[in-house]
């Protein structure tokens, strides 16, 4: 309430509101100047409001008095309940814990006054959770109510925790938050066989490494606390088989480490221990953190293939050995209990050409074949062993054999020597140094022994000298080689090997005489190209190049005319042509030439022959000369069909004709009609007609048909018809 000590009560002053919330939350009655508020004030979102009043003249509207300021503080009251900004909570706490284990801390505001009266005061209390959990009224620690809370019992509870104001008294608001805690494992489990004792059944076939069983130990921890690792304690297989963990399953997988044999031994007995990897000290009391079980391994007998006593067997036999001989055997029996009978035989993708055989029974291997050491030393061969009762039950075996060397091989020259002689060479020069190679291999190496054949030690131009170290020296025996008298030389060499019986071959050592330079070097080899003989003089010589030009030429005016030859017209019965086609490059001698052809045959499109006659290379043409009448029939007559018909019924009559000739020829030919077409537009321009015609004709009207036909227009023109061909 505002009064100014001017104002008399008589209206003559009146007041003025201003400032925060002025007009909009506060009023003012100016003739009173009492203050009201028009809205429901909020402390939570405005504390305080600072307004400034003023007392003025009610007429003129001067200020009767100074502004004056003031301050609006709102009064709290408990209108706002507690809340949690951070919940619902999630919290975890080890499972076993002790009592009082702090689990997680809640925490709500309010909005009221914390300074004005208790509505900010907040106190805590569970109502849901207990007896598991309890919470702290002031701090809002949430705490374990229960010692050794077992994860594998119960893994989570969920708390419903309330904060609520007013210091918890009657008439205070309230506010919840949930709150999940869920118990972490810890190793307080021990891993457990279901089992004392375990049973498998494993296949003697089974390959190493191989896994034969897999088991597991119970535990009801989680995580590492789960894992574990298994071991082989004891047992009369330990060097059999292992164990192993599969990381994922925590499984324990039994593995093959050796070959089974049902025959040796049918079963096996394991004890195998589980134990934690990861143990927990402080629960050691809850242990030990192993266990055992026992194993038993049936092993299942199976048929199995035959086994041979030696897997590789290795034989010698010598290269001149005879069809038949024995090499040596192989051994091989069944495992199983049967005892089955064995039959051997050869795998001859091992030996395509079939060197050897095996005796089927016995398995002694014995030559099929003459061997070749030269061509394969070694042969390796498998043999295949045989269940008699079970011929699918194969066993297989390797024999080596190695063919040892005979004295087989005569020696030869190492390489083709190319060996250059000089003109200027003297008596006793080494002109070639010769070795040898031999196909044989004797034990003690190789030794060669060089020499001339009987014939050729007394020859005068050469000699060999052997140099004991496998090779040969050539020497000349003489000096002044000439090449014009002869340029090649061949000399035997006789090479004896060191062998038993010792073999020898002639090799030839040719020698060819070279014009050589002041250091030796051959510069041309061979013969010598002769000159012309004094008595033949350069006359003579072009005579007998112009006879040899001049039979060439005949030679070539013979080929020609071969070629230009004509072939005949009536083909040869003993020559085999099929489709032939005569063709006449004839030129004729234009329309004033009527003896060569019928002209009324050629326009009379209504004449035709009657089919009487056939003719299946040149057909007849019936033409205006008379020829006298053949003495073997009448000559052809013609008849008048309509033009349409002519064309169509002229070639269905000759091929009536050829289908049903006996004597037409057995291959097809070829048949030309002349056949000229009518109905043009600008009506016929030839004169064949005219031959037969008296009629005349007037061609005046070309000269209006353009400059196509202007030739024709002064050809016929101003030419009467009677006249053209008279």
């Amino acid at each position: 309430m505002l009064h100014s000590d001017v104002d008399n009560g008589e209206g003559n002053v009146k007041y003025v509101l201003s400032g925060e919330g002025a007009s909009s939350i506060f009023t003012i009655d100016e003739n009173t100047g009492d203050i009201h508020a028009t809205k429901r004030l909020d402390r939570e979102v405005q504390a305080y409001y600072t307004l400034r009043a003023q007392a003025v003249d009610s007429l003129t509207s001067r200020p009767v008095e100074p502004e004056s300021e003031f301050v609006v503080k709102v009064q709290d009251i408990n209108d706002n309940e507690p809340k949690f900004p951070d919940g619902p909570y999630t919290a975890g706490v080890s499972e076993m814990s002790p009592l009082g284990t702090q689990v997680v801390q809640v925490t709500a505001t309010d909005a009221d006054d914390p300074t004005y009266g208790n509505s900010a005061r907040v106190i805590y209390s569970i109502i849901e959770g207990q007896p598991y959990f309890s919470v702290e009224p002031k701090t809002g620690i949430v705490r374990t109510a229960l010692p050794n809370m077992d994860r594998e019992s119960r893994d989570q509870y969920l708390l419903v925790i309330q904060a609520k104001d007013m210091v918890g008294q009657m008439g205070g608001l309230s506010g919840t938050t949930s709150v999940t805690v869920l118990l972490t494992d810890v190793n307080d489990n021990p891993p457990r066989f279901s089992r004392k004792s375990y049973q498998y059944t494993v296949l003697e076939s089974l390959p190493v490494a191989s896994v034969v069983a897999k088991l597991r130990a119970a535990d009801d921890d989680e995580g590492s606390n789960a894992e574990m690792d298994y071991r082989i304690v004891d047992g009369d297989g330990p060097s059999m088989f292992n164990i192993t963990t599969d990381e994922e399953t925590q499984e324990g997988v039994i593995i093959l480490q050796k070959p089974l044999d049902f025959e040796t031994k049918s079963s096996y007995t394991l004890k195998v221990e589980a134990t934690n990897r990861y143990i927990d000290p402080q629960f050691l009391t809850y242990g030990p953190f192993s266990d055992t079980t026992i194993i038993k391994l049936i092993v299942e007998d199976i048929n199995e293939p035959p086994i041979f006593s030696t897997p590789l067997s290795k034989m010698v036999v010598s290269e001149a050995a005879k069809v038949g001989t024995i090499i040596g055997s192989v051994s091989a029996h069944d495992p199983d209990v049967t005892n089955s009978g064995i039959r051997y035989s050869i795998d001859r993708n091992t030996d395509l050409e079939r060197f050897f055989n095996v005796d089927a029974a016995t398995g002694v291997i014995s030559t099929a074949k003459p061997l070749d050491r030269e061509v394969n030393s070694v042969h390796n061969i498998t043999i295949f062993a045989m269940e008699s009762q079970d011929p699918s039950q194969v066993g297989r075996g390797v024999a080596v054999i190695t063919v040892m060397d005979i004295n087989d091989n005569a020696p030869m020259f190492a390489i083709e020597y190319e060996t250059l002689l000089c003109e200027n060479s003297a008596p006793g020069q080494v002109i070639q140094t010769i070795s040898a190679v031999d196909k044989d291999e004797p034990p003690s190496g190789h030794r060669f022994y060089f020499s001339l054949p009987v014939p050729a030690t007394s020859n005068l131009n050469f000699t060999l000298r052997d140099n004991k170290d496998n090779t040969a020296s050539v020497l000349t025996k003489r000096g002044g080689f000439r090449r014009r008298e002869q340029s090649l030389y061949r000399l035997p060499v006789l090479i004896v090997d060191s062998g038993t019986p010792a073999l020898s071959s002639t090799n030839t050592l040719s020698v060819q005489v070279c014009d050589c330079d002041a250091d030796g070097v051959p510069q041309a080899c061979g013969a010598v190209a002769y000159s012309l003989p004094a008595g033949l003089s350069t006359g003579a010589l072009l005579a007998i190049l112009g006879c040899i030009l001049t039979l060439l030429v005949l030679v070539l005016l013979i080929v020609t005319m071969r070629r230009r030859r004509k072939e005949p017209l009536i083909l040869e019965d003993e020559r085999d042509i099929r489709e032939n086609i005569v063709r006449y490059d004839d030129e004729g001698g234009g329309e004033e030439d009527t003896e060569a052809f019928d002209m009324v045959a050629l326009r009379n499109l209504n004449i035709i022959r009657d089919p009487k006659t056939r003719r299946d290379v040149t057909p007849d043409t019936p033409t205006f000369f008379h020829y006298p009448a053949p003495s073997s029939g009448p000559r052809p007559v013609y008849k008048t069909l309509p033009d349409n018909l002519l064309f169509r019924e002229f070639i269905w009559d000759r091929l009536k004709e050829a289908d049903v000739d006996p004597s037409a020829p057995p291959y097809d030919s070829l048949q030309t009609y002349a056949f000229e077409g009518s109905g043009s537009v600008a009506e016929s321009l030839s004169s064949l007609e005219s031959l037969s015609t008296d009629s005349e004709q007037n061609y005046d009207y070309l000269s209006s048909w353009g400059p196509r036909f202007k030739k024709l227009a002064d050809l016929y023109g101003n030419i009467e018809a009677n006249g053209f061909f008279s």
